[in-house]
């Protein structure tokens, strides 16, 4: 009586049909690098996805960097110390352009002054026999504005 157990029989199978087999050939084993860095082989897609991700990381971080700083910025100017400081000095630039259309418009004021604000330099000057005021404002970097107000011709 023959016993046999199953991996003897599968061993056995395997054999026979190794011999009866006309289609078992042999083949070399070859050896491939599947990362295209060592192959070669799809190596400038595998250089530019890198790229591409590099370059996305860096401009996320650059975003997220400025508008933490904007958020910062925002946060700094709306605090009720700020909002005040804004406020006073809106009011104080508003009475300086009073009192310099009231020195222009003035009849029996002089024809012309200057003023200085933060290093911009404003002059005045009021031409009598055109009924005009010139204005010029120069700027620190030396650009200039020039404003021509007639005289005649507002009915307050």
């Amino acid at each position: 009586m023959l016993k046999f157990t199953i991996s003897g029989v599968v061993l056995l199978l395997g054999l026979l049909n190794l011999t009866t087999s006309p289609s078992a050939v042999a083949s070399d084993l070859t050896f491939e690098f599947k990362n295209p860095s060592f192959s070669g082989q799809g190596y400038s897609n595998h250089v530019l996805s890198i790229e591409q991700l590099q370059f996305q990381r860096k401009k996320e971080a650059e975003e997220k960097a400025a508008a933490e700083a904007a958020k910062a910025k925002r946060e700094a100017e709306s605090t009720t110390l700020a909002k005040f400081l804004n406020n006073v000095e809106s009011r104080i630039y508003a009475q300086l352009s009073k009192q310099l259309v009231d020195n222009m418009f003035t009849d029996d004021g002089a024809n012309s002054g200057t003023a200085t604000i933060e290093g911009a330099t404003v002059y005045w000057l009021k031409d009598t026999t055109s009924d005009t005021i010139t204005v010029t404002i120069t700027n620190e970097d030396g650009t200039t504005t020039e404003i021509v107000v007639p005289l005649s011709g507002f009915g307050f």
